[in-house]
């Protein structure tokens, strides 16, 4: 179970952050206009992302067998990648009118 958790978590990580920003981007604009103190609110929970992407790739490296090492660490470069590229246009594109 463990090797299996240490497979799916990078990916995962990468879906809940990818929801959260966004969801939480949606909730700021149906607020009202966000302005500096939400784009503040936004670039912080996106930094909060990427460390706990971070903190994830820290802990999946702790597989026993070294091709398991090596998979969970392609997946957790492929998902901290897709975080970065996805949060991109939600944090500097995004204006709520």
């Amino acid at each position: 179970m463990g090797d299996l958790l240490r497979i799916a978590l990078p990916l995962t990580t990468w879906l809940a952050s990818f929801s959260a920003i966004y969801g939480l981007n949606g909730w700021l604009c149906a607020a009202g206009p966000q302005g500096v103190a939400g784009r503040g609110i936004l670039l912080a929970a996106a930094a909060a992302a990427l460390i706990l992407q971070a903190l994830a790739l820290g802990w999946v490296l702790k597989s026993s067998t070294p091709r398991l090492r090596m998979l969970v660490t392609t997946l957790a470069v492929v998902a901290l990648t897709a975080t970065v590229w996805t949060l991109l246009p939600g944090l500097f594109l995004t204006r709520c009118t």
